[in-house]
């Protein structure tokens, strides 16, 4: 009979599973089985807070920068006096409000990011043989 505890003996049985956010998300969502209309309705709020939010992170006016601008307000507010606040409507689907709000601050500043870099060209002057500049070319610039 050997000596190791259970632990030792299959270090991976006590690893933490790894899982997507959509995983997550998915079985957050079907724990209380079959979805009531009202739960329905709260997921449906949710997700349209969600989409707009992402969608328009870029947009620069008009409806579609007022549509970012009050789901980012409704995410990011801490109030809970209202039946459909942000905060109540992620406990009622057993969500962490904090955890889903900073996976959202997380991907738009990655977005962001990612928009910033931008292409870099650089311009290269070639000679031909006698030393006369050729017409120049366009490369892109590694980063």
């Amino acid at each position: 009979m050997s000596d190791h505890s259970v632990g030792e003996a299959n270090p991976y049985l006590f690893q933490p599973d790894t899982m997507l956010p959509s995983q997550y998300y998915a079985a957050a969502l079907r724990r209380k089985g079959a979805l009531k209309p009202e739960r329905r309705l709260i997921i449906a709020v949710l997700q349209d807070a969600i989409e707009c939010y992402q969608k328009n992170l870029f947009a620069r006016e008009g409806k579609a920068r007022q549509l970012f601008a009050d789901a980012e307000e409704w995410i990011d507010s801490g109030d809970r006096t209202h039946y459909f606040s942000y905060e109540n409507l992620c406990e009622i689907l057993d969500m962490n409000p904090e955890f889903v709000r900073r996976g959202l601050h997380q991907w738009r500043e990655h977005q962001l990011a990612q928009k910033g870099r931008g292409k870099v060209w650089s311009l290269s002057v070639r000679h031909d043989q006698h030393g006369r500049p050729e017409p120049t070319t366009l490369r892109r610039a590694a980063v």
